[in-house]
């Protein structure tokens, strides 16, 4: 009987044996300038989200390249005799007074309620307890005083300052006693010193009304020095920088009588921004620390300018 046959097997296949021949691994090369156009691309993104970033910062923060305001209200009007009243204003969108000042009444008998008021903007420096010693000065001269802090000064409210902010606290300043305290504006002087200065002359030029400006060792028109600045060479200052506090330009067409004070260690011309500065106008160069000569300044310019001029002015003790 005839054994069937099997089928023929196929032989498994061959194994590759180490040195048998493989087909080539086939790499996707990247040339070296593709990566480092791709490396430069990052770097230039990084640059300019930085400089964005800085000059966000810088536009942000530039306040506290002028104003230094402080918290600390170390004395009162009390610490130098002076009667007084805590007052405040400024009213905000939550129904709350955001600015603090002193009511310093002048030193007049109960009779006369028509005494001249001196609205006070002192300087971007410290807190309103650092300008009691002008404050003292004005009070002697038998003027009233309203002297208070701008927002991010002392105990007023706000998260730091700046020039629109400031601005504004001045208005309410002269909204508080035109109607709070129903005083004309006629019977009022604005006086600034330091970058208040600015604030007063701007405050004259809305309400030309006001009887007088007095303004002693005024500064403002930052953008000059800003652009100046070595730090800032980098910073397009003439797009960001808005802190200005402008001063001569709006003294120069200021027609309100005004008191300039000006102090110098030895004789010297008036500052530029006083000579430029429109009639009528009284320049005085005094020297660095006031004697009794700021008294004499003060009485002459108000027995020239004020129609109700006060009684002799009696000189610190």
């Amino acid at each position: 009987m005839a054994r069937p046959t099997n089928p023929r097997r196929k032989p498994p296949p061959a194994r590759a044996s180490a040195h048998s021949p493989q087909a080539p691994h086939t790499f996707e090369l990247v040339e070296l300038r593709w990566i480092l156009k791709a490396l430069a691309a990052v770097i230039a993104l990084a640059l300019v989200c930085g400089y964005i970033t800085l000059c966000v910062v810088y536009s942000r923060t530039q306040w506290q390249l002028v104003l230094h305001p402080s918290r600390e209200v170390a004395k009162t009007p009390a610490s130098l005799g002076l009667a007084f009243t805590e007052v405040h204003f400024g009213v905000d969108s939550s129904g709350q007074p955001q600015l603090d000042g002193w009511w310093i009444p002048g030193d007049l008998p109960p009779s006369d309620l028509a005494a001249t008021t001196v609205l006070m903007l002192h300087n971007g420096d410290g807190s309103m307890s650092d300008a009691l010693p002008q404050a003292r000065i004005l009070h002697n001269a038998r003027l009233n005083v309203l002297l208070f802090d701008y927002r991010g000064f002392g105990r007023s409210g706000g998260a730091h300052p700046t020039e629109a902010t400031m601005e504004a606290d001045a208005e309410s300043a002269f909204t508080y006693l035109t109607s709070t305290r129903n005083l004309s504006a006629s019977s009022i002087i604005a006086y600034g010193n330091g970058v208040g200065g600015s604030l007063a002359v701007k405050l004259c030029a809305e309400h030309t009304q006001i009887a007088a400006l007095i303004l002693e060792a005024p500064d403002g028109d930052f953008r000059a020095r800003a652009e100046s600045d070595s730090r800032s060479r980098i910073i397009p200052v003439s797009l960001l920088f808005h802190e200005d506090f402008p001063l001569a330009e709006p003294l120069h067409t200021l027609t309100t009588p005004k008191l300039l004070i000006t102090y110098s260690v030895q004789p010297a011309p008036a500052p530029q921004v006083f000579q430029h500065a429109a009639d009528p106008k009284m320049t005085v160069e005094l020297p660095v620390s006031p004697t009794s000569s700021i008294h004499e300044s003060l009485s002459r310019f108000l027995s020239s300018y004020i129609t109700r001029p006060p009684a002799t002015l009696s000189p610190n003790p």
